[in-house]
């Protein structure tokens, strides 16, 4: 909290944002292979749902942080356990729906890895160890760090995404035009992609535990949380939308050279340019990370203080010690291999999100937070609160 004082509130609106769009880069979408199984196989409708399901996500998820901060949460327990009141038993709902996601979004940052590293001579046992380690380091060290790292990340993964992106849209500028423009559609069901809108959504909810950890750290009233998901909206929006319609010009290309799995890497070393291919490397990598340390804080978060883990004695060691838990499970899970972390994994798990997170908090969750409004106008956020006491 003392930290997180001297950051101006222009940077804690960033840093929060930046958690969600840290969390939504992973390797799914730095691979192309969530926006291919999501929106691009669809056809011309990619950039139109893309849109619809960012604002879906950002307005759900401010819901979920103004409760947070009303009720002086302390984790996500406390969070969903408010959100149900007086049932506070259908917190399960998110219990399950959340150890599914962290380990299968955890294995989809390594089998990401793997995939891609392999391709570059690196074996695939030393990917896991780089992975593990970095991810393990910026676990340890706390929601101010995330926050940091996930800005820091996001920043970079902007400036390169946007130069992959844009070239890619630019080669093939003439394919993109005649398929928005003739409205082609390739699916067997024009109602699939208005569906998976609330699926892809409801997986990356995900993040609700990062998230709302890191506003409790840097946001000081409702208004900055607004601010953070109108920001975080944005960033997420463009990026998602510039990887969707570039992917819609390669689609053919790609899917008759097999590549569906890595469908961007497809494009950044078929580009022409040694330095697109350079930065997507460098994307992809910060994307994996930015996913898997936002992923895995949420759930060491909720144990690092957990009565059974009392006989580790230091906070960080008991990070520590869950966050290798994690990891070990997800080895084994991203075995199966990227396409079907992404297709079935995250796909069951936006289902559940559905109806777990996604329905509740735009109901529930925006009728309890405004009737709070209303009977506590004077109600301050944690951070406002310390700094009142101490003047």
């Amino acid at each position: 909290m003392k930290k997180a004082r001297n950051i101006s509130p222009i940077g804690a609106i960033f840093g929060v944002a930046a958690v969600l769009f840290g969390s939504h880069a992973g390797g799914g979408f730095a691979t192309g292979n969530q926006e291919v199984q999501y929106y691009v196989q669809y056809g011309w409708t990619a950039p139109v749902m893309a849109i619809l399901a960012m604002i879906l996500l950002t307005v759900t998820l401010r819901e979920a942080i103004v409760m947070y901060n009303n009720k002086d949460c302390k984790n996500y327990k406390d969070l969903f356990r408010e959100l149900w009141h007086p049932y506070e038993k259908l917190e399960i709902l998110w219990e399950i729906y959340y150890y599914l996601m962290v380990i299968i979004a955890v294995g989809a940052v390594i089998a990401g890895a793997a995939s891609v590293f392999q391709t570059m001579g690196l074996p695939y046992f030393l990917s896991v160890l780089l992975v593990g380690f970095v991810l393990l380091m910026l676990t340890i060290f706390g929601a101010l760090v995330v926050s940091s790292a996930a800005g820091i990340m996001s920043i970079i993964i902007m400036v390169c995404c946007l130069l992959i992106f844009l070239t890619g849209i630019s080669i093939k500028s003439d394919t993109i035009a005649t398929i928005l423009s003739e409205r082609q559609f390739w699916g067997e069901n024009p109602m699939k992609p208005f569906i998976l809108i609330f699926t892809y959504a409801g997986f990356q909810s995900v993040v609700i535990p990062s998230l709302a950890a890191s506003s409790r750290e840097l946001l000081r009233n409702e208004k900055q949380a607004t601010a953070a998901m109108a920001l975080s909206f944005v960033m997420n929006a463009i990026a998602l939308c510039l990887a969707v319609t570039m992917l819609l010009g390669w689609y053919a290309d790609f899917k008759a050279a097999n590549q569906m799995t890595l469908p961007t890497l497809y494009v950044a070393t078929h580009s022409g340019n040694a330095f697109v291919a350079f930065a997507y490397k460098v994307s992809l990598f910060l994307c994996l990370i930015s996913t898997g340390v936002t992923t895995i804080f949420g759930l060491v978060n909720r144990f690092e203080d957990h009565e059974k883990l009392g006989f580790i004695k230091t906070q960080r060691a008991r990070r520590a010690f869950v966050a290798c838990a994690i990891m070990v499970i997800a080895v084994l899970i991203s075995l199966t291999g990227l396409s079907n972390i992404v297709k079935y994994g995250y796909g069951y798990c936006g289902y559940l999100g559905i109806f777990s997170i996604i329905i509740p908090f735009l109901t529930i969750g925006v009728y309890k937070n405004r009737k709070f409004k209303k009977e506590n106008p004077d109600h301050k956020w944690e951070l406002d609160r310390e700094e009142m006491e101490e003047v």
